[in-house]
């Protein structure tokens, strides 16, 4: 009797997770629709929560099998961020090739087929093109979500060889955010000469979840990263992020410092002069941000908080990356 040959795994498709059940079912359920071989290709599926309700409903899955791929499920001991958990289901992948999106995302039914085809001989990794589409008018953090879509590479919609990732060691994990995580991912490529390309046929739908109010204010946190984003890769940092300091904010942060520091030495004719320029910078700002969106009484209070606040806090998580990151290596 012939022993059974296990099917080619040819794609390894990595899927972090971390609470939300309902769009990881969204997610796994168009990666299981897609238009490529049942046998040829992965679903891993990161639970970086170790939710009994994520390990149940992947179990789901694996014991329905009819018409699904393989899929499997990984805990992510201790949490990581997505960067880490992406590590995990690379490093225990079968796939040469290594598909990474999100689990709020939507596959369109031939994104894994493109995302391949895409991947020539001479390429080690290819980014395709996401869709967040925006209601009219979107409020500012929708806009600014929105951004997403613009950057020249994401793990949302992205398909690297595994031996690229064995050469540059995958994704570091001290972004333990989800920001800049595949940036320095791409840098890291192109810093060891590896070809990435695009792959303008490979789309995923990316629907913008709901926030809460003053939403922004905490985002303000990820900032950090970008600093050792910069510290490790300072030239592709310049080219592809941001070739200088942001200096409307250092501006607004320095008029307030200003003005606090003025106030406790007893200077006050001075210090109000110095809260005034910051209080009309603080409405430029706020003025700026409320053009071409949404002016619902939540929307333009939310506006009114963050405006105040996120240019401060935006300074502030970058001195304490620069403070936490200043020895980083490649």
């Amino acid at each position: 009797m012939s022993a059974t040959i296990a099917p080619t795994i040819l794609v390894s498709v990595i899927v972090p997770t971390y609470h939300r059940p309902d769009l990881l079912e969204r997610c796994v359920k168009a990666l299981a629709s897609q238009h490529f071989p049942r046998d040829s290709y992965e679903i891993i599926v990161c639970d970086d929560a170790c939710s009994d309700v994520t390990r149940q409903q992947v179990g789901q899955w694996q014991r329905a099998q009819q018409g699904m791929p393989s899929i499997r499920y990984l805990a992510v001991v201790g949490t990581r961020g997505p960067a880490g958990a992406r590590n995990m289901g690379w490093r225990n992948a079968r796939g040469t090739i290594i598909a990474f999106t999100d689990d709020d995302t939507i596959p369109a039914p031939d994104w894994l087929g493109q995302g391949v085809q895409a991947m020539t001989a001479s390429v080690a990794a290819v980014t395709g093109v996401t869709e967040m589409p925006l209601p009219d008018p979107p409020s500012d953090y929708e806009r600014d979500a929105a951004g997403l879509t613009r950057s020249a590479f994401i793990t949302a919609n992205c398909f690297v060889r595994r031996s690229a990732l064995e050469a540059v060691g995958g994704f570091d994990t001290r972004y333990t955010m989800a920001w800049r995580e595949d940036s320095d991912l791409h840098f890291a490529l192109l810093d060891r000469g590896f070809s990435v390309q695009s792959a303008p046929l490979a789309r995923v739908l990316h629907p913008v979840r709901s926030f809460r109010f003053a939403a922004g204010i905490g985002m303000q946190k990820k900032v950090m990263f970008d600093m050792l984003l910069r510290r490790k890769y300072p030239f592709l940092y310049r080219k592809h992020i941001r070739d200088r300091l942001p200096s409307f904010y250092l501006y607004v942060t320095a008029a307030f410092l200003t003005g606090v520091v003025l106030m406790i030495v007893g200077h006050y004719p001075l210090a109000a002069v110095a809260a005034t320029i910051w209080l009309m910078l603080t409405i430029i700002f706020f003025v700026r941000r409320l053009r071409g969106t949404r002016h619902s009484l939540r929307a333009v209070a939310d506006l009114m908080i963050t405006s105040i606040c996120i240019p401060l806090l935006s300074i502030a998580w970058r001195v304490v990356g620069l403070i936490r990151f200043q020895r980083a290596a490649v």
